[in-house]
């Protein structure tokens, strides 16, 4: 029988010169893959949350640069640059939370960039060299943050997460679920528990969809009953990825994660952000300077139900994300290591 986990989330069909993704959209009662050529289309696949989850959308831009760009009807080494920059910065408005997806774009304009007086052939066969890297590089980071948290967990743990930092964000294992995975593998026998995640309902369509594909034990909760978990005692840590982290360690994820945060701090639970590096910006001082998507406010009214939920005149807050501050933060898990307070990111 298939699984949502035989597929791979971000990929490149070099016989169709095309961007792969699953729609996650449709998921879980739909396993649709869309084989993406054009600049809106991988765009829209951004910005709709076709494609989602901060290391995901860097891979699925590095590609799609790559498959528009070998698209590019010139001969002209000076115009290739002028059109690719235009788009990169087109793509790059999709989302301006996750800093995944311009530090994905950036590196491929480096490559464009340093190369820029080889023939055309060869310059985009460097484009596509370097979006595969990244991809490559994706998976093998994933799998060492896995490492790093599993060393800080025990046999039996119960865990919650909340939004979807698993295989479906990423390349493979994810982040935050990448020690469920490799625990599962190793028999750990961990208790998942999935925030739903309003209002996209990421946790319970998403995460509980593949770990329950896995094998893992896994229950769903509405936002709101963390507590009650913390409170019998019934979660032994929390795993959540996230989108950016500040150069003082605050950390923009998934709206809904403060209010984790802070719940864990109460319970004296510990609250593990898992991240790859890529995702730390030290350009930005603290949480305040992050800049926060605000949605459609169908979202919150409309998107799961047969009539709408509210009043048509009603005004809807519907921020993608929050920030959770430092001091809630029990560590910092990368693929370089396990870093705790005070956190002090510079550039390197």
């Amino acid at each position: 029988m298939s699984s949502i986990l035989d597929h791979d989330t971000v990929s490149l069909d070099e016989g169709k010169n095309a961007l792969v993704i699953i729609d996650q959209t449709l998921l879980p009662t739909r396993t649709v893959m869309l084989k993406l050529t054009d600049l809106k289309d991988i765009w829209d696949a951004i910005y709709l949350l076709k494609v989602r989850g901060a290391p995901a959308i860097g891979v699925a831009a590095a590609i799609g640069m790559y498959v528009v760009s070998s698209r590019y009807d010139t001969d002209d080494n000076d115009e290739f640059l002028t059109r690719f920059i235009k788009d990169k910065e087109y793509l790059n408005s999709s989302r301006p939370t996750a800093v995944n997806l311009s530090w994905a774009l950036n590196r491929m304009e480096k490559v464009l960039r340093d190369n820029i007086g080889l023939p055309l052939s060869d310059l985009k066969n460097r484009l596509k060299e370097e979006s595969l890297a990244i991809l490559n590089e994706d998976k093998d980071m994933c799998y060492r943050i896995g490492e790093n948290a599993l060393s800080l967990l025990n046999k039996g743990d119960g865990l919650l997460t909340h939004c979807n930092a698993g295989q479906l964000a990423t390349s493979k294992y994810g982040t935050a679920t990448s020690a469920m995975y490799l625990g599962h593998q190793r028999g750990y026998g961990f208790k998942i528990y999935c925030d739903e995640t309003r209002p996209l309902l990421q946790g319970a369509r998403l995460t509980s969809y593949e770990l329950s594909s896995a094998g893992m034990d896994v229950t769903v909760l509405c936002d709101n009953m963390v507590s009650s978990l913390m409170r019998e005692g019934r979660i032994n840590a929390v795993l959540v990825g996230c989108d950016r982290v500040a150069a003082n360690g605050d950390v923009a994820n998934k709206i809904g994660t403060s209010v984790v945060a802070t719940v864990a701090k109460r319970y004296g639970v510990p609250f593990y952000v898992c991240a790859p590096s890529s995702t730390i910006d030290p350009s930005v001082k603290c949480g305040n300077d992050i800049v926060i998507e605000q949605r459609p406010a169908d979202e919150v009214t409309k998107m799961w139900y047969k009539e709408p939920m509210a009043p048509d005149n009603v005004k809807v807050y519907n921020p993608a994300f929050d920030i959770t501050d430092n001091e809630l933060i029990t560590a910092i898990i990368t693929e370089r290591g396990i870093l705790r307070a005070p956190y002090e990111f510079k550039n390197t």
